[in-house]
C-alpha cells in the first residue's frame, strides 16, 4: 500500500502540475505534508533546499528522496517513475495535437490563465516557508537571510546554487 501512496503522491502533482518542476512543488508539498503526513513543512523545506542545491530536475530528486524515506529503494524507484510518467504519457499522447495548435490563440490564452494560479501556489508555499523559518530561527535571522539572498541573487547576480549552499553553511554554523 505504501508504494501505491508514493505513486499517487508524485503522479497527481505530475499530471496537474502544469508549468514544470516549480509549479508542481506546492502540489507535492500538499501530498507529502498535508495528505500523507510523511514530513513536516520544515522537513519538506529542507528537502527542497537540498534538492535545489543539487544539479538536475528538482521534482525527481525530491521524489527519489521522499520515496526512499518511505519505502526504501523500491519506494525511490516508484516515486521517480510517478514523477516522470505523467510527462512521458502526455507527451506521447498529445504531442501531435499540441504541435498542430501551438499557434492557436486559445492555447496561448489558456497558458496565460494558468500562470497566475502557479504564482499563487508558489506564493502560498513561500509564505509557509517564511513563517516556519520565522518560528524556528527568529525574525532577525530570517530577515538577514532574506535580504542577503535577495541582494546576492538580484544585485550581484550570484548563481542560486551558491546562495543555497551559502545558506546551508550559514545555518549549519550559526543556527
Amino acid at each position: 500500500m505504501i508504494y501505491w501512496h508514493i505513486f499517487l503522491a508524485f503522479f497527481i502533482p505530475g499530471i496537474v502540475g502544469y508549468g514544470g518542476g516549480p509549479a508542481s512543488i506546492p502540489l507535492v508539498e500538499n501530498e507529502v505534508v498535508d495528505r500523507y503526513g510523511w514530513m513536516t513543512v520544515p522537513e519538506f523545506s529542507e528537502v527542497l533546499a537540498i534538492g535545489n542545491a543539487l544539479p538536475g530536475p528538482i521534482a525527481t530528486k525530491m521524489a527519489g528522496y521522499i520515496g526512499y524515506e518511505q519505502g526504501g529503494i523500491l519506494g525511490a524507484v516508484v516515486g521517480i517513475f510517478a514523477t516522470v510518467a505523467p510527462s512521458l504519457i502526455i507527451m506521447i499522447v498529445l504531442l501531435g495535437v499540441l504541435y498542430r495548435f501551438k499557434d492557436s490563440p486559445k492555447v496561448k490564452r489558456m497558458t496565460n490563465y494558468i500562470r497566475p494560479i502557479i504564482a499563487v501556489l508558489l506564493g502560498v508555499m513561500t509564505f509557509n516557508f517564511f513563517f516556519n523559518s520565522y518560528v524556528d530561527t527568529g525574525i532577525i535571522q530570517t530577515v538577514f537571510l532574506v535580504v542577503a539572498s535577495y541582494l546576492l541573487l538580484e544585485k550581484w547576480k550570484v548563481h542560486p546554487a551558491y546562495v543555497i549552499t551559502a545558506s546551508l553553511a550559514y545555518g549549519g554554523l550559526f543556527l
